[in-house]
Protein backbone atom coordinates (compact mmCIF):
# COMPACT_ATOMS: atom_id res chain seq x y z
CA UNK A 1 0.00 0.00 0.00
CA UNK A 2 3.14 2.47 -1.10
CA UNK A 3 1.33 5.77 -2.31
CA UNK A 4 2.06 6.60 -5.80
CA UNK A 5 3.41 9.52 -4.90
CA UNK A 6 5.42 9.23 -1.82
CA UNK A 7 9.12 8.09 -2.55
CA UNK A 8 8.89 6.64 1.16
CA UNK A 9 9.33 3.06 1.66
CA UNK A 10 9.64 2.88 5.21
CA UNK A 11 9.66 4.93 8.67
CA UNK A 12 12.23 4.94 11.61
CA UNK A 13 10.10 4.92 14.95
CA UNK A 14 12.32 7.18 17.28
CA UNK A 15 10.33 5.62 20.44
CA UNK A 16 9.50 6.75 23.61
CA UNK A 17 13.38 8.17 24.35
CA UNK A 18 16.71 8.59 23.18
CA UNK A 19 18.34 8.01 26.23
CA UNK A 20 20.35 4.59 26.31
CA UNK A 21 20.19 4.10 30.43
CA UNK A 22 16.39 4.65 30.04
CA UNK A 23 15.72 1.32 27.39
CA UNK A 24 15.85 -1.55 29.31
CA UNK A 25 13.98 -0.05 32.55
CA UNK A 26 11.39 0.96 30.46
CA UNK A 27 11.66 -2.11 28.22
CA UNK A 28 10.39 -4.06 31.51
CA UNK A 29 8.20 -1.48 32.65
CA UNK A 30 6.36 -1.63 29.29
CA UNK A 31 6.21 -5.44 28.94
CA UNK A 32 4.76 -5.51 32.56
CA UNK A 33 2.02 -3.14 31.41
CA UNK A 34 1.49 -5.23 28.40
CA UNK A 35 1.15 -8.60 30.18
CA UNK A 36 -1.32 -6.95 32.69
CA UNK A 37 -3.32 -5.57 30.03
CA UNK A 38 -3.56 -8.93 27.73
CA UNK A 39 -4.06 -11.13 31.46
CA UNK A 40 -6.61 -8.13 32.66
CA UNK A 41 -9.07 -7.71 29.70
CA UNK A 42 -9.04 -11.45 27.98
CA UNK A 43 -9.93 -12.70 31.93
CA UNK A 44 -12.66 -10.34 31.71
CA UNK A 45 -13.26 -11.41 28.49
CA UNK A 46 -13.46 -14.71 29.56
CA UNK A 47 -15.45 -14.15 32.79
CA UNK A 48 -18.05 -12.26 31.34
CA UNK A 49 -18.46 -15.27 29.04
CA UNK A 50 -18.46 -17.87 31.01
CA UNK A 51 -21.25 -16.59 33.70
CA UNK A 52 -24.84 -16.49 32.56
CA UNK A 53 -25.80 -13.78 35.50
CA UNK A 54 -22.96 -11.63 33.73
CA UNK A 55 -24.98 -11.84 30.04
CA UNK A 56 -26.86 -8.25 30.58
CA UNK A 57 -26.64 -5.00 28.33
CA UNK A 58 -23.79 -3.17 31.05
CA UNK A 59 -21.42 -6.50 30.82
CA UNK A 60 -22.35 -6.56 27.23
CA UNK A 61 -20.83 -3.15 26.22
CA UNK A 62 -18.13 -4.18 29.21
CA UNK A 63 -17.15 -7.15 26.78
CA UNK A 64 -16.28 -5.11 24.08
CA UNK A 65 -15.09 -2.45 25.86
CA UNK A 66 -12.30 -5.50 26.97
CA UNK A 67 -12.19 -6.61 23.63
CA UNK A 68 -10.96 -3.20 22.04
CA UNK A 69 -9.08 -2.27 24.85
CA UNK A 70 -7.10 -5.83 24.28
CA UNK A 71 -7.14 -5.13 20.55
CA UNK A 72 -5.42 -1.22 20.17
CA UNK A 73 -3.20 -2.11 22.78
CA UNK A 74 -1.81 -4.76 20.58
CA UNK A 75 -1.70 -2.65 17.74
CA UNK A 76 0.76 -0.56 19.59
CA UNK A 77 2.58 -1.90 22.25
CA UNK A 78 4.92 -4.87 21.06
CA UNK A 79 6.42 -2.72 18.34
CA UNK A 80 7.01 0.05 21.14
CA UNK A 81 8.95 -2.42 22.81
CA UNK A 82 11.12 -3.28 20.07
CA UNK A 83 12.16 0.38 20.28
CA UNK A 84 14.24 -0.59 23.37
CA UNK A 85 15.88 -2.80 22.12
CA UNK A 86 17.08 -2.35 18.84
CA UNK A 87 19.25 0.30 17.46
CA UNK A 88 16.37 1.21 14.77
CA UNK A 89 12.78 0.35 14.68
CA UNK A 90 11.90 0.60 11.18
CA UNK A 91 8.55 -0.26 10.21
CA UNK A 92 7.27 -0.47 6.28
CA UNK A 93 5.15 2.55 4.56
CA UNK A 94 2.05 -0.39 4.53
CA UNK A 95 2.99 -1.12 8.40
CA UNK A 96 2.73 2.28 9.20
CA UNK A 97 -0.65 2.80 7.56
CA UNK A 98 -1.83 -0.26 9.18
CA UNK A 99 -0.91 0.10 12.66
CA UNK A 100 -2.35 4.00 12.11
CA UNK A 101 -5.46 2.56 10.83
CA UNK A 102 -6.17 -0.32 13.18
CA UNK A 103 -4.66 2.35 16.10
CA UNK A 104 -7.75 4.75 15.31
CA UNK A 105 -10.49 2.51 14.28
CA UNK A 106 -9.84 1.26 18.16
CA UNK A 107 -9.60 4.30 19.84
CA UNK A 108 -12.41 5.81 18.12
CA UNK A 109 -14.54 2.63 18.75
CA UNK A 110 -13.43 3.06 22.65
CA UNK A 111 -14.85 6.83 22.84
CA UNK A 112 -18.25 5.64 21.25
CA UNK A 113 -18.31 1.96 23.39
CA UNK A 114 -18.29 4.52 26.57
CA UNK A 115 -21.00 6.47 25.39
CA UNK A 116 -23.10 3.51 24.67
CA UNK A 117 -22.04 2.40 28.35
CA UNK A 118 -23.45 6.06 29.46
CA UNK A 119 -26.59 5.42 28.02
CA UNK A 120 -26.98 2.37 29.45
CA UNK A 121 -26.51 3.02 32.80
CA UNK A 122 -29.14 6.66 32.13
CA UNK A 123 -31.66 3.78 31.79
CA UNK A 124 -31.25 1.36 34.10
CA UNK A 125 -31.18 4.26 37.01
CA UNK A 126 -33.46 6.72 35.24
CA UNK A 127 -35.95 4.14 33.25
CA UNK A 128 -35.74 1.11 35.36
CA UNK A 129 -39.00 -0.48 34.36
CA UNK A 130 -38.46 0.10 30.95
CA UNK A 131 -34.74 -1.18 31.11
CA UNK A 132 -35.61 -4.69 29.69
CA UNK A 133 -37.26 -3.32 26.97
CA UNK A 134 -35.05 -0.12 25.85
CA UNK A 135 -31.96 -2.15 26.31
CA UNK A 136 -33.15 -5.35 24.18
CA UNK A 137 -30.52 -7.55 22.15
CA UNK A 138 -31.62 -5.83 19.48
CA UNK A 139 -30.82 -2.37 20.67
CA UNK A 140 -27.45 -3.43 22.18
CA UNK A 141 -26.53 -5.03 18.61
CA UNK A 142 -27.66 -1.99 16.76
CA UNK A 143 -25.56 0.54 19.55
CA UNK A 144 -22.07 -1.76 19.07
CA UNK A 145 -22.97 -1.55 14.90
CA UNK A 146 -23.06 2.03 15.45
CA UNK A 147 -19.78 2.24 17.51
CA UNK A 148 -17.93 -0.03 15.44
CA UNK A 149 -19.03 1.92 12.26
CA UNK A 150 -17.94 5.29 13.52
CA UNK A 151 -14.38 3.26 14.84
CA UNK A 152 -14.61 2.37 10.60
CA UNK A 153 -15.57 5.98 9.18
CA UNK A 154 -13.02 7.96 11.46
CA UNK A 155 -10.06 5.30 10.68
CA UNK A 156 -10.86 5.56 6.97
CA UNK A 157 -11.13 9.50 6.77
CA UNK A 158 -7.47 9.86 8.26
CA UNK A 159 -5.86 6.65 6.66
CA UNK A 160 -7.52 8.23 3.26
CA UNK A 161 -6.03 11.49 4.27
CA UNK A 162 -2.84 10.24 4.85
CA UNK A 163 -1.89 8.15 1.69
CA UNK A 164 -2.62 11.01 -0.39
CA UNK A 165 0.74 12.75 1.12
CA UNK A 166 4.16 12.72 -0.43
CA UNK A 167 6.67 12.07 2.33
CA UNK A 168 10.26 12.24 1.09
CA UNK A 169 13.62 13.28 2.91
CA UNK A 170 13.55 12.57 6.76
CA UNK A 171 12.00 9.28 7.72
CA UNK A 172 12.08 9.61 10.98
CA UNK A 173 9.00 9.58 13.10
CA UNK A 174 9.43 11.28 15.97
CA UNK A 175 6.96 9.29 18.17
CA UNK A 176 6.70 5.21 19.32
CA UNK A 177 3.81 4.51 17.19
CA UNK A 178 2.64 6.14 13.53
CA UNK A 179 -0.06 8.53 14.64
CA UNK A 180 -1.57 11.36 12.78
CA UNK A 181 0.67 14.73 14.30
CA UNK A 182 4.15 13.16 13.88
CA UNK A 183 3.67 11.78 10.32
CA UNK A 184 1.69 15.48 9.33
CA UNK A 185 5.29 16.56 10.32
CA UNK A 186 7.05 14.23 7.85
CA UNK A 187 5.09 15.83 4.74
CA UNK A 188 6.79 17.85 2.10
CA UNK A 189 3.29 18.44 0.57
CA UNK A 190 0.49 20.62 2.20
CA UNK A 191 -1.42 19.27 5.35
CA UNK A 192 -4.05 22.08 5.32
CA UNK A 193 -7.19 19.36 4.54
CA UNK A 194 -5.06 16.46 6.86
CA UNK A 195 -5.28 19.14 9.70
CA UNK A 196 -8.91 20.03 9.01
CA UNK A 197 -9.83 16.62 9.00
CA UNK A 198 -8.19 16.24 12.35
CA UNK A 199 -10.31 19.19 13.54
CA UNK A 200 -13.38 17.71 12.72
CA UNK A 201 -13.34 14.43 12.76
CA UNK A 202 -11.44 13.64 15.81
CA UNK A 203 -13.99 16.80 17.44
CA UNK A 204 -17.15 14.37 16.32
CA UNK A 205 -15.25 11.46 17.78
CA UNK A 206 -14.24 13.12 21.22
CA UNK A 207 -17.23 15.64 21.35
CA UNK A 208 -20.37 13.38 19.97
CA UNK A 209 -19.76 10.93 23.03
CA UNK A 210 -18.68 13.61 25.76
CA UNK A 211 -21.80 15.51 25.29
CA UNK A 212 -23.73 12.01 25.06
CA UNK A 213 -22.06 10.81 28.65
CA UNK A 214 -22.74 14.44 30.32
CA UNK A 215 -25.82 14.38 29.58
CA UNK A 216 -26.51 11.30 30.91
CA UNK A 217 -24.76 11.75 34.17
CA UNK A 218 -26.91 14.78 34.57
CA UNK A 219 -29.98 12.81 33.98
CA UNK A 220 -28.30 10.40 36.66
CA UNK A 221 -27.57 12.67 39.21
CA UNK A 222 -30.96 14.60 39.17
CA UNK A 223 -32.55 11.28 39.68
CA UNK A 224 -30.08 10.24 41.97
CA UNK A 225 -30.63 12.75 44.35
CA UNK A 226 -34.63 12.63 44.16
CA UNK A 227 -33.82 9.00 45.94
CA UNK A 228 -34.49 9.35 49.82
CA UNK A 229 -32.48 7.23 51.43
CA UNK A 230 -28.43 7.22 51.72
CA UNK A 231 -28.25 3.77 50.68
CA UNK A 232 -29.76 3.83 47.67
CA UNK A 233 -28.23 7.12 46.54
CA UNK A 234 -24.80 4.95 47.58
CA UNK A 235 -25.63 2.02 45.60
CA UNK A 236 -26.48 4.50 42.68
CA UNK A 237 -23.11 6.22 42.32
CA UNK A 238 -21.43 3.16 43.15
CA UNK A 239 -22.82 2.07 39.94
CA UNK A 240 -21.42 5.19 37.70
CA UNK A 241 -18.35 5.42 39.27
CA UNK A 242 -16.35 3.05 37.77
CA UNK A 243 -17.34 4.28 34.26
CA UNK A 244 -16.93 7.94 35.43
CA UNK A 245 -13.51 7.27 36.18
CA UNK A 246 -12.78 5.51 32.87
CA UNK A 247 -14.34 8.34 30.87
CA UNK A 248 -12.50 10.85 32.57
CA UNK A 249 -8.96 9.15 31.84
CA UNK A 250 -9.44 8.37 28.60
CA UNK A 251 -10.75 11.53 27.03
CA UNK A 252 -8.71 13.94 29.28
CA UNK A 253 -5.65 12.45 27.55
CA UNK A 254 -7.45 12.06 24.08
CA UNK A 255 -8.61 16.36 24.11
CA UNK A 256 -4.89 17.13 24.90
CA UNK A 257 -3.63 15.02 22.66
CA UNK A 258 -5.04 16.24 19.67
CA UNK A 259 -7.69 19.28 20.71
CA UNK A 260 -4.64 21.92 21.33
CA UNK A 261 -2.43 23.64 18.93
CA UNK A 262 0.64 21.78 18.31
CA UNK A 263 2.92 24.78 19.02
CA UNK A 264 1.93 24.80 22.62
CA UNK A 265 2.90 21.32 23.48
CA UNK A 266 6.96 19.27 22.28
CA UNK A 267 6.23 16.89 20.53
CA UNK A 268 7.92 14.92 23.57
CA UNK A 269 5.45 15.95 25.97
CA UNK A 270 3.06 14.46 23.43
CA UNK A 271 4.23 11.41 23.37
CA UNK A 272 4.07 11.30 26.94
CA UNK A 273 0.39 11.95 27.13
CA UNK A 274 -0.26 9.51 24.76
CA UNK A 275 0.99 6.98 26.87
CA UNK A 276 -2.18 7.78 29.30
CA UNK A 277 -4.62 6.13 26.33
CA UNK A 278 -2.57 3.76 24.42
CA UNK A 279 -0.88 1.61 27.21
CA UNK A 280 -2.45 3.30 31.42
CA UNK A 281 -6.10 3.31 30.09
CA UNK A 282 -6.05 0.00 28.83
CA UNK A 283 -4.53 -1.57 31.94
CA UNK A 284 -6.56 0.39 34.24
CA UNK A 285 -9.77 -0.83 32.88
CA UNK A 286 -10.19 -4.29 33.99
CA UNK A 287 -8.80 -2.87 37.32
CA UNK A 288 -11.71 0.02 37.53
CA UNK A 289 -14.31 -2.07 36.55
CA UNK A 290 -13.59 -5.31 38.46
CA UNK A 291 -11.79 -4.04 42.08
CA UNK A 292 -15.64 -1.88 42.03
CA UNK A 293 -17.83 -4.22 41.03
CA UNK A 294 -20.16 -7.12 43.36
CA UNK A 295 -21.16 -8.59 40.27
CA UNK A 296 -17.24 -8.96 38.80
CA UNK A 297 -16.24 -10.08 41.89
CA UNK A 298 -18.84 -12.40 42.67
CA UNK A 299 -18.31 -14.18 38.99
CA UNK A 300 -14.64 -14.74 39.81
CA UNK A 301 -15.04 -16.38 42.69
CA UNK A 302 -17.49 -18.89 41.43
CA UNK A 303 -15.52 -19.38 38.33
CA UNK A 304 -12.57 -20.16 40.72
CA UNK A 305 -14.21 -22.30 42.89
CA UNK A 306 -15.63 -24.43 40.21
CA UNK A 307 -11.90 -25.09 38.33
CA UNK A 308 -10.50 -26.10 42.45
CA UNK A 309 -13.36 -28.49 42.84
CA UNK A 310 -13.00 -30.05 38.80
Amino acid sequence: MVAENSSVTQFVLAGLTDQPGLQRPLFFLFLGFYMFTVVGNLGLIILIGLNSHLHTPMYFFLYNLSFIDFCYSTVITPKMLVSFVSMKNIISYTGCMTQLFFFLFFVVSESFILSAMAYDRYVAICKPLVYTVTMSPQVCLLLLLGVYGMGFAGAMAHTACMVRLTFCADSLVDHYMCDILPLLELSCTSTHVNELVVFIVVGIDIGVPTVTIFISYALILSSIFCIHSTEGRFKAFSTCSSHIIAVALFFGSGAFMYLRPSSLLPMNQGKVSSLFYTTVVPMLNPVIYSLRNKDVKRALKKTLGKKSFS
